[in-house]
Formats: structure tokens, C-alpha cells, sequence
């Protein structure tokens, strides 16, 4: 038995891996200024070393910020996927079919062109049921806005 669908949001709406963000920007901030605290605590480094510290800190934060980057907008014309360093807009028509197969690590996107598409935005790693609804919530977006069945376009 399926699960009822959802209701539709008043779009524009955003979906993100808000858990995997938080938990992401954190420690990159927290290894940043331990990072930095030690180059700068260490009195034996030389000034060049104790910049090589801190530009080290600097570039975990930056990967880790990167990887914290992915979501997916959904407006009423369409679909802005931002993965980790391409964002790519798709207008409804375009989105076949939203899949989240058990196993994923984040949700695919079928596309008219033949092609499947990753959305890193919705991604079930340590928020599975929130990954759950959005998953729902875009498919049933995609389905309204994508099939015709929606408002007359």
C-alpha cells in the first residue's frame, strides 16, 4: 500500500540535507580553529608554517563547506538542482520521474533526454524519514507541474 500523497507547498520551496549541513559546517568550523589555536599556540613554528596551518584549516573548512552546498529549489516554472560544484535548472516537463530506491544515497532524477540526473538536495544519510517526505513532496511537485495535470500551462 502506498502512502498518501503529500500536499503540495507553496512554492518557491527549498530542500536540503539540513542535518548533513549543520553537521558538516560544524566540524569544519571547529577543525578551522583547532587547527589555527595549534599553529598559532606552537611557538617553534616559523611564520611561513604557522600561515601553512591556517591556509591547511582554511581548505578542510572550504571542502567541507563545498560538500554542504547541495539543494534543490523547486519554483513554479521549474527545478534548480545544486550538486556539490554544478547547479543546473530544469524546467517540470523535463522531470520524468523522482526515484529514491532503497540504498540511494540521494535522490535521482529521470529526465526527458533519457538520462538520470543525481540531486544531491534530498539525500536519506542521517535524516532518512525527512528524505522520505521530500522525496514525496518533489515527486508529487513533479508530477502536478511535469504531466499536464496540473494548473493549464
Amino acid at each position: 500500500m502506498s502512502a498518501p500523497a503529500p500536499e503540495l507547498p507553496t512554492l518557491p520551496v527549498t530542500f536540503r540535507p539540513t542535518r548533513t549541513r549543520v553537521v558538516l559546517l560544524t566540524v569544519g568550523a571547529v577543525l578551522f580553529v583547532v587547527i589555527t589555536a595549534i599553529a598559532l599556540t606552537l611557538k617553534q613554528l616559523s611564520p611561513g608554517e604557522r600561515t601553512s596551518f591556517v591556509f591547511t584549516a582554511l581548505l578542510f573548512f572550504g571542502v567541507l563547506a563545498l560538500l554542504s552546498r547541495p539543494k534543490i529549489v523547486a519554483h513554479a516554472d521549474g527545478v534548480t538542482v545544486v550538486n556539490l560544484t554544478r547547479t543546473r535548472r530544469l524546467s517540470w516537463p523535463e522531470i520524468l520521474r523522482v526515484n529514491l530506491r532503497a540504498g540511494d544515497p540521494w535522490v535521482f532524477l529521470d529526465l526527458s533526454d533519457g538520462t538520470s540526473m543525481p540531486a544531491l538536495g534530498i539525500q536519506p544519510g542521517i535524516a532518512k524519514e525527512q528524505a522520505i517526505r521530500d522525496t514525496r513532496t518533489l515527486r508529487a511537485l513533479a508530477e502536478h507541474h511535469g504531466t499536464g495535470s496540473g494548473p493549464a500551462r
